[in-house]
């Protein structure tokens, strides 16, 4: 018995000898800065960013890999501090948001089949394209609210999603489990959108669902700023040009293109205008008038917020102001 306790406690002294020199020998120095950056980012772990958690992608920020802005979910605050440790200089970027591309009512889209399987937007969209009669409506299943980690998804009655547009963080988890491709990510600033996904013609769109694009360009042809192009029998804006005026909006006979926004914005001019008329003679809707030298004034029912007039004033005379709508119609009233 004892020899035999004496060859185990030889055996472990050896391994644990092995142990400590292997220790040593394939050591590797962890930058201290990784830690303290994983401490600074969510901790969600959701793998938006590209990288495996939190620590992989402070890992990749250390090494000159990756990104701050990587991490849609950190404030500014949380990017200043990690800018900090690593002592660069942090540009802030826009934040942006999830948009559900489909907008149907309740009973405003038929069903070709009652769907009995797996509670999964995926699984359902293998069965025929899903149970909706129109292939590019949303099918309701709420995979979407599940992936987020967030809780920035609910979903209404009619079987719609709802993003909570200060909880979402624009991790894009939704945008890669939709089957449809419904969702996309907008910046924050702009609020008129297209909530329609159907490239189906007008006549059928129409026999499908009450409020599709129906192709008909009405928003393209009033748009002054060549934001919104129907392509492939489908409206859709582009962000870099859209100033969110809703023109669109007042135009699309179907209702498929809504503003979020619940105020208005509208121009108005200060004392300190000296009359050169850049701002009258760049206004897409003719809302500012006035004589050559003299102030120039704004007709607030006419503006649409666009901030041509801002951008064309070199005095820092024009300046745009909210305004609630149910204030507007009052005063319009």
């Amino acid at each position: 018995m004892l020899p035999a306790l004496l060859t185990l406690a030889g055996l472990g002294l050896i391994a644990a000898a092995g142990l400590a020199i292997a220790s040593r020998v394939f050591h590797v120095d962890i930058d201290p800065r990784i830690n303290t950056i994983a401490d600074l980012l969510p901790g969600a772990n959701c793998g938006a960013c590209g990288y495996p958690g939190c620590s992989g992608l402070a890992a990749a920020i250390v090494n000159g890999e990756g990104k701050i802005e990587a991490c849609t979910v950190v404030d500014e605050q949380g990017a200043l501090a990690i800018a900090d440790v690593m002592g660069i200089i942090y540009t802030e970027t826009e934040k942006k948001y999830a948009v559900i591309h489909c907008n149907f009512p309740e009973g405003g889209v038929g069903e070709k089949f009652k769907y009995l399987g797996v509670t999964d937007c995926r699984a359902a969209n293998m069965m025929s394209n899903g149970p909706k009669l129109c292939p590019y409506a949303c099918i309701g299943l709420g995979t979407c609210r599940d992936v987020c980690p967030f809780g920035a998804i609910t979903m209404t009655e009619a079987g719609l999603p709802v993003v909570d547009i200060d909880k979402c963080t624009a991790c894009g988890n939704c945008v890669e489990a939709c089957p449809k491709s419904l969702i996309d990510l907008a910046p924050v600033s702009r609020t008129v959108h297209v909530l329609c996904s159907s490239k189906e013609k007008g006549a059928a769109v129409k026999k499908l669902c009450t409020v599709g694009c129906i192709s008909c360009m009405a928003c393209e042809k009033a748009c002054p700023f060549e934001a919104i192009k129907v392509i492939d029998n489908l409206a859709r804006i582009d962000y870099e040009k859209c100033r969110s005026c809703g023109i669109c909006v007042s135009k699309c006979p179907t209702g498929s293109i809504v503003d979020y926004r619940t105020y208005d914005l509208v121009a108005e001019i200060s004392d300190n205008c000296n009359g050169c008329t850049l701002c009258a003679r760049a206004c897409p809707v003719n809302a500012i008038s006035g004589n050559p030298k003299e102030m120039h004034v704004v007709d607030g029912d006419k503006c649409i917020g666009c901030g041509i007039c801002v951008d064309q004033c070199k005095r820092g005379a024009v300046t745009l102001k909210k305004v609630e709508r149910e204030k507007r119609a009052v005063a319009a009233g």
